[in-house]
């Protein structure tokens, strides 16, 4: 099957959506997701997303931000996204997203490695807040398509331009879609791991893709664990335990029950701090603290990790939570420009599958969300200024490469570890 459009973006979460909307109306744009619209990690993201509340908090936000990620980012790309964060923030309330306010007035909460408040939230389904309005905006437009059960295959390219994608829909048929412009906002590539809070079907699909055409990536072995997913021996996606919860005081316990580390340090010096004391324990989970709080601001603040624990077996306003580090995010990416673009002509990519330098070698809480709409809506507005058609260039295809999908998968996989494990041997790993 071919299908011919203007512009193809892989992803619904809501660097994709988010980027979507600020294309003009008079471009089809066609968004494609490999299950369902709303099965992306940005309906997971619990605790919040920051803004910069004023121009005060300049210099701290940049600061916090650059000490979180060891001082490897790029300041440009966190100038850019703080800068731009008010504004995004207001195009979320004009799309009727809620953030806690008290009389109209924003409040705003602190997590780990914040120095000051500055991050707005729902309840503790920030992402979900979002993510549902965002899709709900997505779907009133006309010039904007979503199909689901569609899963990338592999770009389509002429010389050092992106000129459409292959794809494979639910019922096995490969399809041809032909675009000016392709926009990748796959998400991670947690399903490649045993203990991840991704979705399973985030395989890093982009990654490979990138390595497989020679589009420059950027840090792929920054991979970020989350010191608190709840603990448990069932296989597939791990709960996360908000880093909002200990931003809101919950303290971690060893088996002795005794404090071991700041639980608002960096995530990658607690998640370190929790792997060794899991190790001298000889245990496979610590255990997290929320009953301090009392059961009425837990259930107000928490609701959703609250319900999750009873269902489980735990009361967080009485018990202990066990917790461990789970692989979480990762950190780099698709090496993009100030604008989302790739190495390859009419190609970009956006959201956790690209690395725009914003997070260095270690994520500050609650960046990506912003992230993904400071640079979303950058390369939509950059796609619109330098808009060219491409259609008189030949797309040539051979669809005999994507008979066998499961060994593709695979091969993808290894292409993906392969590459991860060949730049540790050279540089050292960053896992975080």
């Amino acid at each position: 099957m071919k299908i011919k459009t203007d512009i193809v973006i892989v992803g619904t979460g809501i660097a994709g959506m988010f980027c979507a909307l600020n294309f003009s109306k008079n471009k089809n744009i066609l968004m494609i997701t490999k299950t369902s619209a709303d099965e992306s990690d940005s309906f997971l993201a619990q605790g919040g997303i920051c803004v910069l509340r004023n121009d005060e908090d300049y210099e701290s936000f940049f600061e916090d931000t650059m000490r979180a990620g060891h001082y490897k980012n790029n300041k440009s790309s966190v100038e850019i996204m703080l800068r731009n964060s008010p504004e995004v923030i207001k195009d979320l309330i004009d799309y009727d997203v809620e953030f806690e306010n008290k009389d109209g007035e924003l409040i705003y909460t602190k997590e780990a490695a914040h120095s000051k408040p500055r991050i707005l939230y729902h309840k503790d389904i920030t992402g979900r807040e979002i993510s549902s309005k965002l899709l709900k905006q997505v779907i009133k437009r006309d010039n904007i398509k979503i199909i689901e059960n569609m899963t990338l295959l592999n770009i389509i390219k002429h010389d050092n331009t992106c000129t459409g994608i292959v794809a494979s829909g639910k019922n096995g048929q490969t399809s041809i879609i032909e675009s000016d412009y392709v926009i990748l906002a796959t998400g991670g590539l947690g399903g490649l791991y045993e203990h991840s809070t991704n979705y399973g079907h985030l395989t890093g699909d982009a990654i490979a893709i990138a390595i497989k055409n020679n589009i420059e990536l950027e840090n792929i072995n920054y991979i970020q664990f989350h010191p608190t997913s709840f603990y448990s021996k069932e296989s597939g996606r791990k709960f996360l335990i908000s880093e909002s919860v200990r931003g809101e005081g919950a303290v971690l316990y060893n088996k002795n029950m005794e404090r071991f580390v700041d639980e608002l340090l960096p995530r990658d010096i607690v998640t370190k701090a929790i792997q060794k004391q899991m190790k001298i324990d000889k245990t496979e989970f610590v255990w997290l603290s929320m009953k301090h709080m009392g059961s009425e601001k837990i259930k107000k603040r928490f609701p959703n990790i609250f319900n999750y624990c009873l269902e489980h077996g735990y009361d967080a306003a009485e018990d202990l939570i066990p917790v461990t580090p789970a692989q979480h995010f990762l950190i780099g990416g698709i090496k993009v420009n100030l604008n989302s673009k790739t190495s390859m002509n009419h190609l970009y990519a956006i959201g956790e599958t690209s690395c725009t330098g914003v997070h260095g070698a270690n994520r500050l809480a609650s960046n990506s969300l912003l992230e993904c709409l400071v640079f979303g809506k950058r390369a939509a507005k950059n796609i619109e200024k330098n808009y060219r058609n491409l259609a008189d260039i030949k797309r040539n295809v051979n669809l005999g490469d994507y008979n066998n999908l499961e060994n593709l998968k695979s091969t993808y996989k290894n292409i993906i570890f392969n590459e991860i494990e060949r730049i540790n041997s050279d540089y050292g790993s960053n896992n975080n």
